[in-house]
Order: C-alpha cells, then sequence, then structure tokens
C-alpha cells in the first residue's frame, strides 16, 4: 500500500533513507524473482528434453519388447515427474508479492460430460447492500469447475458465486471464491489426497496412476500431477515442522535411516541418498501422548545429519550402531539406548547359514529376554524397570559372562567371534533398556516406521532427484503419524488440504493428526499401527 502524503516525514534526511529503503527492497526482490525466473527456464528446458526423448524410445519400443527399454522410460519418467513437481514448489515458494506468471500448456481440456456434478452456490455474506443498505438482485455469476475425487469414482464440484448488484445504486456484491489447494489448480483435496497415498503409501507411480484414471474417462497428465505434488508438498511444509517439533520434544525417540536410491542429474545413473526416520512412540510403557514420526531426506549419509537433526533433542536415542551417531553421546545431553535385535539378527543370520551350538544358545538366550518384554509390555515405566531388573538383569549378566568364556575357546577371525563382538562392544548400551522403564529392548518402532519405504522401492526404483526425496519425506512423515494415530492416511490428508491454505499458521498444531480425530468420520478411522 502506497503512503499518503500526510504519512510522510518533512525533513528531507528521513525521506532519502524511506526511498533508499524502498531501493534496497525492490532490488532485493526483483534479484529473487530473476533466480526463480532463471531456475524455471533451466526446468522447462530439461523438461522438454525429457519428454522428446521419451517419446523417441516410445517411437523405438513400437514392435518390439525391450525390459531395458521399458526401465529407461520409466527412468526418464519418474525424472520428469520430480522436475515438474519442482515447479509447483517453485510458485508456492514465490513471494505474494510476485505475480505467478501462468505455466504455458497446452489448453485445458474441459471435464468430461458424464462425471457427476455437484453444485455449491456461495452467496454474499449480506442480505443488502454494503454501501446504502438496499436491496440485491441477481446480476450473473461466475462458474468455476474443480476435479474432485470420491473413492470409487470421480465428481466434478461446480462452484457458482452468483453476482447481486443493488437496485438502489450501481454496486455489485459477490462472494469471495473459494481457496483451492493448488493455485488456479482443478484438483480438490479428497483428490490430491489420493494422489499422495497412492504414491506415497501405495507405491504407485504418477505415470502409472495416470493409466488408472484414464480408464474412468478422465486424463490427467503425470506431469500435472507431479507440479500438483510440488504444490501439495510446499503447503504441508508448516505442518511438518509441527510435527518434527512434538517428534523430538519428548524424553525418548527411536532413530533410523535407510538408503534411497535418487537419479543423479546428467549422467543417468543413480545415487544412494538417505531417509532418515525419528519416532515418537511411548504407548509401550503405557504412555498416553500421541505417537508421531518425523521423516527428513539428505543426499548422503554424514554423521552431520543426525547431528543437526537432533541438535535440540535431550533424552534418550534409541538407535542402531551407526557410527554418526557417537558424537551426540559424548555429552550428558543425549543417552544411547542399542538395538537387541540387531544383536540377534546378526546371530540369525550366521545360524540360518551355518548353524552351530553356539549361535543356537545365543538365540535361545535371547529369546528369552523377549518373552520378559511380552509380559510388561503396555505397563507403566516403573512396574517395567522393576520387572527387567528381577528377571532381565540376571539373564544379561549370565549372557555376558557366556559371551565372554565363548570367546577363548573361538578363533579370532571366525563369523561366530565377530557376532559375539558385536553385542559385547555396546554391551552398555545393550542393556540401557533394563535401567529406565521408557526405554524399548529393540529399535523395531522405528524399523516399522521404515518398511513402508523399502516397499516402495521395489515400484518406483528411485527418486528423480534430490527434491523428489525431500517432497517424500513431507508426505511420508503425515502418513506414518496418521497411521500411527489410528486414522485413515487419505481422508486425513483431505481434511487438512481442505482446510490448510486459510488455517493461521500460528495455529497449525490444530491441525496434526491427534487434534483432528474427533473431526472425522468414523469410517476413518483404521487400527493403529503399533
Amino acid at each position: 500500500m502506497e503512503p499518503r502524503t500526510t504519512d510522510l516525514p518533512d525533513d528531507i534526511d528521513a525521506l532519502k533513507a524511506m526511498v533508499f529503503a524502498r531501493d534496497e527492497l525492490v532490488r532485493k526482490r526483483d534479484a529473487q524473482v530473476v533466480e526463480l525466473q532463471e531456475q524455471l527456464s533451466s526446468r522447462a528446458i530439461e523438461i522438454e528434453h525429457l519428454k522428446l526423448t521419451i517419446a523417441k524410445l516410445r517411437r523405438m519400443q513400437f514392435g518390439r519388447k525391450s525390459e531395458k527399454l521399458d526401465r529407461q522410460i520409466e527412468q526418464l519418467e519418474l525424472r520428469l515427474e520430480d522436475l515438474q513437481a519442482d515447479e509447483g514448489a517453485t510458485d508456492m515458494a514465490a513471494p505474494l508479492a510476485t505475480p505467478r506468471a501462468r505455466r504455458e500448456r497446452a489448453g485445458r481440456k474441459p471435464l468430461p460430460d458424464h462425471l457427476e456434478r455437484e453444485v455449491r452456490v456461495h452467496l454474499p455474506a449480506e442480505d443488502c447492500c454494503p454501501d446504502c443498505g438496499g436491496r440485491l438482485k441477481p446480476l450473473g455469476e461466475d462458474v468455476a469447475e474443480q476435479l474432485e475425487y470420491v473413492r470409487a469414482h470421480f465428481r466434478v464440484i461446480r462452484h457458482r458465486r452468483p453476482k447481486l448488484a443493488c437496485s438502489c445504486c450501481d454496486c455489485i456484491v459477490q462472494a469471495a471464491a473459494p481457496t483451492r489447494p493448488v493455485d488456479r489448480g482443478i484438483p480438490g483435496p479428497a483428490l490430491l489426497a489420493h494422489i499422495a497415498v497412492s504414491k506415497f503409501g501405495f507405491h504407485i507411480p504418477l505415470h502409472r496412476q495416470a493409466v488408472m484414471y484414464a480408464r474412468d474417462g478422465v486424463e490427467i497428465d503425470p506431469g500435472t500431477m507431479g507440479y500438483w505434488m510440488g504444490s501439495v508438498s510446499q503447503l504441508l511444509k508448516p505442518l511438518v515442522d509441527a510435527v518434527r517439533r512434538y517428534a523430538l520434544a519428548g524424553s525418548k525417540v527411536h532413530g533410523d535411516d535407510t538408503p534411497l536410491p535418487v537419479l543423479a542429474p546428467g549422467n543417468g545413473r543413480t545415487k544412494t541418498g538417505r531417509l532418515w526416520v525419528y519416532v515418537r512412540d511411548d504407548r509401550n510403557s503405557a504412555s498416553t501422548e500421541a505417537p508421531a514420526v518425523w521423516f527428513a531426506y539428505t543426499a548422503d549419509r554424514r554423521g552431520e545429519h543426525p547431528q543437526q537433526h537432533l541438535a535440540n533433542f535431550t533424552g534418550v536415542l534409541q538407535a542402531d550402531a551407526f557410527a554418526g551417531y557417537a558424537e551426540l553421546y559424548r555429552g550428558e545431553r543425549i543417552v544411547e539406548a542399542a538395538c537387541m535385535a540387531h544383536a540377534r539378527r546378526k546371530t540369525h543370520d550366521l545360524h540360518a547359514v551355518r548353524p552351530n551350538a553356539v549361535t543356537e544358545e545365543a538365540l535361545r538366550r535371547i529369546g528369552m529376554l523377549y518373552k520378559i518384554e511380552e509380559q510388561i509390555r503396555g505397563k507403566p515405566p516403573d512396574e517395567r524397570r522393576r520387572v527387567r531388573e528381577a528377571q532381565a538383569v540376571p539373564l544379561l549378566d549370565d549372557m555376558k559372562r557366556w559371551f565372554d568364556a565363548t570367546l577363548t575357546t573361538l578363533s579370532a577371525k571366525s563369523d561366530t567371534t565377530k557376532v559375539i563382538r558385536y553385542a559385547l562392544n555396546r554391551w552398555p548400551a545393550l542393556v540401557y533398556y533394563c535401567s529406565d522403564g521408557r526405554a524399548e529392548i529393540d529399535n523395531l518402532i522405528a524399523e516399522r516406521a521404515l518398511r513402508g519405504v523399502a516397499l516402495g522401492r521395489r515400484n518406483y526404483l528411485f527418486m528423480g532427484a534430490d527434491s523428489g526425496g525431500e517432497r517424500a519425506a513431507v508426505i511420508y512423515s503425515l502418513i506414518g503419524s496418521a497411521r500411527l494415530n489410528g486414522l485413515d492416511p487419505e481422508a486425513y490428508l483431505a481434511y487438512v488440504l481442505d482446510r490448510i491454505a486459510d488455517h493461521p499458521v500460528n495455529r497449525i498444531d490444530e491441525l496434526l493428526p491427534w487434534n483432528v480425530i474427533a473431526h472425522l468420520p468414523s469410517t476413518a478411522r483404521i487400527e493403529a499401527v503399533r
């Protein structure tokens, strides 16, 4: 808003300072606009190149069957999806004062006539003219269609906004257009939720979803869906930040990571990114606090990443033996709790290949510890600690003595020795759970959170870019947190996307899964993941 002349100071130096400050603000904004335009231009060139390459490969594919060619086409389509999602994220991140240029595309096809139509009429809040109080009369209307997804079928929602004119003066009144999750986009919140959960919850790439939707007579270009996903991930970031703050605000967190293949730009090969997971879940120790999971993506597995993620965390970190966590344990801020399941898994893997009396006895002893955990699962921390001290500690002390004695009978280079030394080297962290009723015997809570990612890798093979990994972390965080709290992720995301654009950012916690359960129908409830 331009300042009025009455608001301007009379002092010349003050006026000059105001002009210089305004010029500096305009310069920074122009530089940001130029940078965004260059990014979009670069992406547009790469997108067109990928489209031409895919079209060329499809022509080569015609008339013959080649698994190698099929895989190459699929790789390029995934890269194209992530580039187009980048466009959506960039548009959403652009300054509000900067007008968003319309994307150049072929003319949008009209929505099919055979789809069910639901008409919603948005009337002005006032019954009379806001200027003179006169009677309002119809003066035409604006009509915009939005493609929505209702389970098992599509529906077109037609938003009608009648224009009303005052019969006494020239005032025209009309309801404001409802906010959409994607600026100027046709997808409704339920459709966006369905596409996101299909991709990240059920691991169906966008180009495969396009084929599925075409069977219903609705043609949605995979690139368009990619743009939508980029816009949605940008829109949901404040909510995911709230999930992160909550997940790391407890006194215990489970951490783990998994490789995520990512297409390296330029050479057509893949590199290995990393998806980190941090879970707050104390239900096994009778806690009534809501569980939550936060995912974070990084381009590599350097130890600085978990150190940065947990920079403000204080409490117990239950994780594997990754060396990158070591720096976190040097002070008194974070206590290490190891995973007995890792020790058991190494023993079991060796026993499956070369069974012997030592591995069999080790598995038996570890099994006895797990039987104790079954009895106290869901009990309060103090009771869990008392039972462990009375029953598990004697077994662990005896196991350590047996490990030490067994090592004297084995070759220092044998595989059995390596398995035993793995447990002994981490012994204080392995037995920590006995002194803290909040801690678990293992880190399976974090491993279960990553199970869906492992399944997804089999379907979409890799991410098209690092930005694709970051978007995946956003959606995984909300899908995983919804499931932990017994909510259908699709119903939850549809609820959030219908509201988040207009929701005050300082009240974003109101949209966290455990805070919206009461507002969702019973059909949105599922069995909570444990």
